[in-house]
């Protein structure tokens, strides 16, 4: 994105490279230091792949223990850190700077602890976010939050971001599912937020570090919530011939109080490209297309169905088609989770993740296709209509510099719009650097001016990950921690 910029690296920390090196190399074994030029390029990116910073060093710790004594060497020669899960953000969340040192947790991977009774999980940060139910689903239990990239990310990134994903209708983000967190502050300090209980005393400060992208610590463990599987679940497919027919049908659905598990939206780009995937058996004569998928007992399942096919039948749905099987079930799902998959196999594209009220759905859906009309250019829509998180990909040529630029135009006025209507500019993906320039137009100098001294509060040098979220211009100057009042014993 041609308008986004990075601050221009400190020389003396990168004239100080191998020395800087050679400190981390006494703190852990060789095959947690990644030292040379082209394995240093294996995290030059995320996935906002169209910008690339090969960093100064790459630490994989592989215990809290270590990783604390990481933060605390870097804080003392005051280098940058830029945490890292399994690199999938597509906001530029993880990508990192000439002087900066990436902390990532991949190594940090075990399961600790599983308890049934509680319905909890301890795992470690870099678990990915499917093997946790992997690990449950045995005892008829799994982890409800389920982004599309869920066989990769980690539990670091989700909680970084607050992820989400296609069953966050009923079931809620990553803030609704974590209890409780592990975190190495930038000085080293390690410190337990929240537990195995909900609301823990004090502060909520488990709901400020839950999508705060890596900018306040570094999280090691978290202590997740389990749920019992339902005794059963049903995706049915429904076409329709247009975006305003499906957009009417989600908000009569949620208007009329029902919560199906997910409601997914796709339009007529997105289903071609997902069924050429997948061959999920997809309507390709339709202009869109969503995904409703409800859960419970046959009784429970039928009876749901049957309000939501009635409603969708009011607005003109044109092929209804139920799964029968397994088999179907998961054919259905493979195409929409290997949406952004199935699309970079076709064009490049740029992921949008505004969220809009679901009442303004049809409308935000017909601008978007002004938008990129306006730019010459397609969109492929995919996203969890139920909650109003659009993902919107916008299809480009990343070899044509001036296509390049027209899509991140169209993406940042697509972005502009959630927030018009009154949504805001990141539902899951989070802010990084692909939205950080737009914060302005969703808060004015007061709100991020306190936002920022909130996150100076825990950095207040402003070192881990540098030039996210916030405009580059407009950061509270780092002032000297004041001495903290210390409890009595």
């Amino acid at each position: 994105m041609s308008a986004i910029a990075f601050p221009a690296p400190d020389p003396s920390v990168v004239a100080r490279r191998a020395s800087i090196v050679a400190g981390l190399a006494a703190l852990v074994p060789p095959e947690c230091l990644v030292d040379s030029e082209d394995e240093r390029r294996a995290f030059e990116t995320d996935g906002l792949t169209a910008y690339r910073q090969v960093p100064l060093a790459v630490v994989l710790p592989r215990t809290t223990e270590e990783v604390s004594a990481v933060m605390r060497y870097l804080h003392r020669e005051g280098i940058k850190v830029v945490p890292r899960g399994a690199g999938t953000s597509l906001c530029g969340g993880a990508i990192p700077q000439p002087d900066a040192v990436v902390v990532g947790v991949g190594k940090l991977n075990k399961v600790l602890e599983i308890d049934y009774p509680n319905r909890t999980a301890r795992v470690e940060a870099g678990v990915t976010n499917l093997a946790i139910t992997g690990a449950v689903s045995h005892e008829g239990f799994f982890y409800a939050p389920d982004p599309s990239s869920q066989l990769a990310c980690t539990i670091a990134g989700n909680i970084a971001m607050n992820s989400g994903g296609a069953h966050c209708l009923k079931y809620g983000v990553t803030t609704n599912n974590v209890l409780g967190v592990r975190m190495v502050m930038v000085d080293g300090t390690v410190v337990d937020i929240g537990g195995q209980h909900m609301d823990a005393g004090g502060l909520d400060l488990l709901g400020l570090v839950v999508g705060s992208e890596g900018q306040l610590g570094v999280v090691t463990e978290a202590t997740v919530r389990i749920l019992r599987a339902a005794e059963g679940a049903q995706p049915v497919l429904f076409g329709f011939d247009s975006v305003e027919e499906a957009g009417d049908t989600v908000s009569a659905i949620i208007g009329a109080g029902i919560v199906p598990v997910a409601m997914e939206y796709m339009d007529k780009v997105a289903i071609e490209i997902c069924e050429a995937f997948a061959h999920a058996g997809y309507p390709l004569d339709v202009e869109a297309m969503l995904i409703i998928e409800v859960e419970g007992s046959p009784d429970d399942m039928t009876e749901q169905l049957r309000k939501i096919i009635a409603i969708a039948r009011q607005h003109g749905v044109k092929t209804i088609k139920e799964s029968r099987s397994a088999a179907e079930t998961a054919a259905i799902w493979k195409g929409r989770k290997s949406a952004f998959g199935a699309t970079g196999r076709v064009a490049d594209y740029i992921c949008m993740d505004g969220t809009i009220p679901t009442g303004r759905l049809p409308e935000v859906l017909r601008r978007i296709r002004q938008i990129t009309d306006g730019y010459g250019l397609k969109a492929a829509n995919v996203f969890h209509a139920g909650d109003g998180n659009l993902h919107p990909l916008v299809l480009y040529d990343i070899n044509d510099p001036a296509e390049q630029e027209k899509a991140e135009e169209a993406g940042n006025d697509i972005l502009k719009l959630c927030v018009e209507v009154g949504g805001c500019l990141t539902g899951e993906h989070g802010v990084g650097i692909e939205k950080r320039d737009l914060m302005r137009y969703q808060f004015d100098k007061v709100d991020l001016d306190q936002q920022m001294r909130v996150r100076a509060a825990f950095d207040p040098d402003w070192l881990l990950n540098p030039a996210k979220v916030f405009p580059l211009d407009g950061r509270v100057p780092a002032t000297p921690r004041a001495p903290l009042p210390q409890a009595a014993e």
